[in-house]
């Protein structure tokens, strides 16, 4: 049985977007599936199936995932190669979202603060040095892991725009001064049901937004989806009129979206 939000959805319109103008009177869902760890294959297919509804893909890759001495801390990370920055300046350039999303894909919460700092840094001056336009004060960490310490996020607070670790995937709508966001993902099996089972709690709710840690398509990557899958959730998303599908960095530019 599909859930509620889904069997009442009418196809979606192709020329609709995930802007809409905000309406304080009405209820407000952001959703953000945020892919992480940058596999080639995947990342093409997803920023291709949201480029059919006139979307940003949300991406955040590692800044030496792509070079032949990048070692994968665990197996999900060794399914297929890395895209590297020159297909992440494309798809940037063709208006996806490309984001940080570490050095290496270490968990920064078990290493002395030291040496946590140091690798953030030594990520953020890699994207600084090869993708086209990229502002550590406008960009979002994203913690592989969703791993990150008290002392870590105030330190990095203020050096990017925001953050994103683990916590309630469901935040407050987009807001001036917010810089910790918080997610939560499924894996290693397929997170499908994950995605479906928090879009359902968001939309039961009042405005909110939820960010759902995804990685890759068909297999590729820890809790991975179908191309199918997302190739048929977004219409149906689309088709709810207090939904907009946004990455991270969009939706905290979008400070309509607050009533505060």
């Amino acid at each position: 049985m599909l859930p509620f939000w889904l069997s009442s959805c009418v196809p979606a319109d192709k020329e609709k977007t995930g802007v809409r103008e905000a309406d304080s009177e009405k209820k407000i869902h952001i959703v953000t599936l945020s892919f992480d760890d940058g596999f080639k294959k995947s990342s093409i297919r997803t920023a291709e199936i949201y480029e059919k509804y006139n979307l940003s893909a949300c991406i955040n890759v590692l800044a030496t995932g792509h070079l032949k001495s990048f070692v994968g801390p665990t197996e999900s990370l060794k399914q297929g190669p890395k895209g590297d920055f020159g297909l992440w300046n494309e798809l940037k350039q063709r208006g996806h979202e490309i984001m940080p999303h570490g050095y290496k894909h270490a968990n920064k919460a078990k290493m002395p603060l030291r040496e946590a700092k140091d690798l953030i840094t030594r990520c953020l001056d890699y994207f600084v040095e090869h993708l086209k336009g990229f502002e550590p004060k406008e960009a979002i960490f994203n913690f592989p892991y969703n791993a990150s310490t008290p002392e870590l996020e105030s330190w990095l607070a203020t050096k990017v725009k925001a953050f994103r670790t683990r916590g309630n995937p469901i935040n407050p709508l987009p807001h001036k001064g917010q810089v910790k966001l918080t997610c939560r993902g499924f894996g290693p099996e397929s997170c499908e049901q994950f995605v479906e089972d928090r879009i359902e709690e968001l939309l039961a709710g009042d405005s909110g937004w939820l960010i759902c840690c995804a990685h890759g398509l068909d297999g590729q990557g820890w809790g991975p989806m179908r191309s199918s899958f997302l190739k048929k959730l977004l219409p149906r998303l689309l088709a709810i009129e207090s939904v907009r599908i946004l990455p991270t960095g969009r939706a905290l530019s979008e400070l309509s979206f607050s009533r505060t």
